[in-house]
């Protein structure tokens, strides 16, 4: 099999995509890390609170679908700038004194900007690399979420102890703007858009059986339990080791970013390996599948150890790595999803497989939130909400393992389209 060259230019547009998702996170990040001064300020409850973190995902999903099929007809370059735009401007109100109202419509509006964000730059990033060399710029992408957790924790509790969690959304706000900037001169449309000579040739797949497909079924069951934990991870891991550990503001700015420096690495071996079985033979069921399921089965039964170790250092070491073996599946599931879509529908089939697992970042910080205000104790009521965690990511990860079978779903699901044709063929009058 011929491999088709990387065109000159890839890596630098991946670099950029990093940087994007990198911006994503750390606005994601904020409301957490300043979640005791936020809770503290306008006297929020743990409902409340788990509201704030929810209503970020309100609009998530309907944008991530919207923008989906947007971006099959209008090129990703334009569609990245207006999402990272919206993100910047939905943090300048907070700067200045805010109510919850204003604060959880800003939450809104900015979770519609960035609903969209991962599966577009996924789709943009398809146009730069050939399908056996996916897998690792993927990887790269995945990491600035990752990194924008890493990076952004440290500065913006700095920001947040210093002065006030207000400024920490304004600093946002301009890297934001300036990232915009960045990508406005540096910004290209990939040239492996495969239109023109491969959407005449593949034919269209029904969105009905598309979306119903074992592997697409698979990829969003297995991705909504490792994002139940990255939502928690957003919301309530700062405001656990402050008021569930006792640990100042201060040390939680420096414990909230050890899931994702573990995380990182995780991404990128699973990156690096899944590629290197691919160049040796294996399958994309063993090499996708199987591979970014097998850590969310793991993950999960290690989080659910938590309960039953004394509070302190175990139960972060716990967390830390139950958490952080999560981020497998955000590197194998888009190049999967890619696998078997025409490419004329892959825009939108991945955003609404995003929209789809990031339903978890609904419901997860508002179980948490309802468990910790009914719970006997406080304590308790997080070890409830990171045992509920366990067992949605260990039963997540075993549906992922029966599921993911992208290899034959292209067959399957191409030879029930041309067996559809024929018979239509054969029933119409001649």
């Amino acid at each position: 099999m011929t491999v088709q060259p990387t065109p000159k230019g890839a890596w630098k547009i991946t670099f950029l995509l990093f940087l994007f998702m990198l911006v994503n996170f750390a606005d994601k990040i904020v409301v957490g890390l300043a979640g005791v001064p936020i809770m503290t300020e306008l006297k929020l409850d743990p409902e409340q609170f788990g509201l704030l973190g929810s209503s970020f995902f309100f609009l998530f999903s309907i944008s991530a679908i919207v923008v989906g099929f947007i971006v099959n007809r209008v090129e990703t370059r334009w569609v990245l700038l207006v999402l990272a735009l919206i993100w910047a401007l939905a943090q300048f109100p907070m700067v200045g004194t805010v109510g919850f109202t204003t604060l959880l419509v800003c939450r809104i509006i900015l979770g519609a900007g960035e609903g969209p964000a991962a599966s577009v730059a996924a789709h943009a990033i398809f146009k730069w690399f050939p399908d056996e060399k996916r897998t690792l710029p993927i990887a790269i992408l995945s990491q600035g979420s990752a990194f924008g957790v890493i990076l952004a924790v440290p500065a913006l509790n700095w920001i947040i102890v210093n002065h006030d969690w207000h400024y920490a959304f304004g600093a946002l706000g301009i890297v934001g703007l300036m990232w915009v900037v960045a990508w406005l001169f540096l910004g290209k449309e990939g040239p492996l858009t495969e239109t023109a000579a491969t959407a005449a040739s593949e034919p269209r797949i029904p969105y009905s059986r598309l979306l119903t497909s074992r592997t697409f079924v698979g990829c969003v069951a297995a991705t909504f339990g490792a994002y139940w934990a990255l939502s928690l991870g957003l919301t309530w891991f700062t405001p656990f080791i402050v008021k569930g550990l006792g640990f100042s503001q201060h040390q939680a700015g420096f414990i909230s970013i050890l899931p994702w420096v573990f995380g990182a690495v995780v991404v990128m071996l699973t990156g690096w390996i899944s590629q290197l079985m691919l160049a040796r033979g294996f399958t994309t069921r063993g090499a996708r599948g199987v591979l970014g399921s097998v850590p969310l089965i793991i993950g999960g039964t290690i989080m659910a150890i938590m309960p039953h170790v004394a509070p302190g250092g175990m139960t972060i070491a716990l967390l830390v790595f139950g958490s952080g073996l999560c981020g497998s599946i955000y590197v194998v599931c888009a190049p999967m999803i890619g696998e078997f879509t025409p490419v004329s529908q892959r825009g939108a089939a991945i955003a609404i497989y995003g929209a789809l697992y990031t339903l978890a970042g609904i419901v997860a910080p508002a179980v948490m939130g309802s468990v910790i205000q009914h719970s006997a104790s406080l304590f308790d009521g997080y070890m409830t909400g990171f045992t509920i965690n366990a067992a949605i990511m260990i039963a997540s990860g075993l549906l992922g393992l029966l599921l993911l079978w992208p290899n034959t779903e292209r067959a399957r699901l191409h030879g029930t389209v041309v067996q559809q044709g024929e018979l239509k063929s054969a029933v119409s009058p001649t």
